[in-house]
């Protein structure tokens, strides 16, 4: 079983929900708190391997969905100012298991990953936790 670094937002539900599955699947669980981590530009960016620079960002952060910040206007170097600045506006989870990055959480995904155990409902496993749909990408250095 795999050891998983996981960043939340403490208190978020489905970050919660998503460390229970992750445990309950055999999974050791290293919670981090997203929030209060110290990010800087080389830690951050390779979650997001290839995505685009719009699905970085957490779409339930109030600059998001007030409208203040529009992340498909924005360049990767701005967003990670940003996220560094505020981060709040990071989509979770970030996850990091054996040197490889990955943002959001789709079971899926996940499951292809690391396995995941079948102790979810069927219509859980058909409505993604977090909308990822990239492959997890091997993390070039961790500070």
């Amino acid at each position: 079983m795999s050891t998983v670094i996981f960043y939340e937002k403490p208190g978020c539900g489905n970050n919660t929900k998503q460390k229970v599955w992750l445990a309950s699947s055999g999974h050791t669980v290293l919670a981090k708190n997203l929030l209060t981590e110290n990010w800087n530009e080389d830690r951050l960016r390779p979650f997001f391997g290839n995505l685009p620079v719009d699905q970085w960002f957490n779409p339930s952060a109030p600059k998001i969905k007030s409208g203040a910040i529009d992340p498909a206007k924005l360049d990767a170097q701005t967003a990670l100012d940003m996220m560094i600045v505020e981060p709040l506006l990071i989509r979770r989870p970030l996850m990091e298991i054996e040197g490889v990055c990955c943002v959001g959480f789709e079971a899926k995904a996940v499951d292809a990953w690391i396995g995941l155990n079948n102790t979810r409902s069927r219509e859980e496993d058909a409505s993604p936790l977090c909308n990822h749909s990239e492959p997890c990408r091997p993390l070039e250095s961790v500070t």
